[in-house]
C-alpha cells in the first residue's frame, strides 16, 4: 500500500522519509520567504526552481497556505517532458542546459530561487553558481542543497572512485560527477559577497535498510532534524539558505 511522505509526497515508501526531509525543510523555509513578502509589499512572489525534473518542491511549499501567492517557473532539460512536470500547466517553463548557465534570465529578478539536489550532476557548476546568484533580487532568498562526504572523503569520492570505476571496467553509470565536504561545498561560494550565507542544515546521517521502520515514527524524523541542526557536516546532504544583500 502506498505511503505519503509528510502528507504531499504520494507513492513515497515512509510517511517520514529522510531521503525527502530536504524537501521538507525547503517547502517550510520557502513558505516563510514568501509569506514575508506578501505580508510587508502584497505582491506576489516570483519563485525559480532550478532544476525542476518533477516539480516535487512544489508539492511541500503548497503544503502551506501561501502557496497560492506564488508565480512558479521552472528550468530543466525536462528528459521526460514538461507534461513530467507535477501542475505543468501552472509553470513558466524555461529550458535550459546549466552547463551554459541561465544567460536567458534576467537579473536580479526573483524573489526565491531554489537549486536541490542538482549541481552534483554537473561538469561544471560555476557558469550555475555564476547565475544563480546574479538572477536573485536583492534581498531575495538563495536556497541550495547538494549530497555531501565527510571532509577528507570526498575526494576519494571525487579522484579515487573514477579511477577505481575505470580499472575495474565498472558499467554502471554515475549520475552525480561532483563531491563535496559541507567545508567545499561552502567555500565554493565565497567568490560571492553579495551572498550572505545565514544557515546550513544537514539531512539524513543513517537511512532506510533495518532503520527504514523508523521513519514512519515523527521522532525519528525529529532527532534526525536535531543531529542535521547541530552537525550537518555529518550528514549525506545539505541545504544552506542564503539572503542577497545587494545586486550581482
Amino acid at each position: 500500500m502506498p505511503h505519503t511522505a509528510f502528507g504531499v509526497e504520494p507513492n513515497r515508501r515512509a510517511t517520514y522519509e529522510l531521503r525527502q526531509s530536504r524537501y521538507q525543510n525547503l517547502g517550510k523555509v520557502v513558505a516563510d520567504a514568501a509569506d514575508a513578502i506578501w505580508q510587508e509589499s502584497g505582491n506576489r512572489v516570483r519563485l525559480l526552481d532550478v532544476g525542476t525534473f518533477d516539480g516535487v518542491s512544489r508539492r511541500y511549499i503548497e503544503a502551506y497556505p501561501i502557496g497560492d501567492k506564488i508565480d512558479f517557473e521552472a528550468v530543466d532539460l525536462y528528459p521526460y517532458g514538461k507534461e513530467y512536470v507535477y501542475k505543468h500547466d501552472q509553470w513558466t517553463h524555461h529550458e535550459i542546459d546549466l552547463l551554459n548557465g541561465m544567460p536567458q534570465l534576467e537579473s536580479n529578478s526573483y524573489d526565491i530561487v531554489i537549486c536541490e539536489q542538482v549541481l552534483e550532476h554537473l561538469t561544471d557548476v560555476v557558469p550555475t553558481i555564476q547565475d544563480l546568484v546574479r538572477v536573485v533580487k536583492p534581498g531575495g532568498t538563495l536556497m541550495v542543497g547538494v549530497p555531501i562526504f565527510p571532509d577528507g572523503a570526498h575526494w576519494i569520492r571525487k579522484y579515487a572512485v573514477p579511477v577505481l570505476d575505470r580499472l575495474f571496467k565498472t558499467k554502471k553509470v554515475r549520475g552525480h560527477v561532483q563531491a563535496w565536504s559541507k567545508r567545499t561545498f561552502i567555500k565554493q561560494w565565497s567568490d560571492f559577497d553579495s551572498i550572505d550565507i545565514q544557515e546550513t542544515r544537514g539531512f539524513r546521517i543513517v537511512s532506510g535498510g533495518i532503520l527504514r521502520p523508523l521513519e514512519f515514527t515523527k521522532t525519528w524524523w525529529k532527532i534526525n532534524r536535531a543531529i542535521g541542526a547541530a552537525m550537518p557536516g555529518l550528514c549525506t546532504e545539505i541545504q544552506f539558505v542564503g539572503r542577497k544583500t545587494e545586486a550581482a
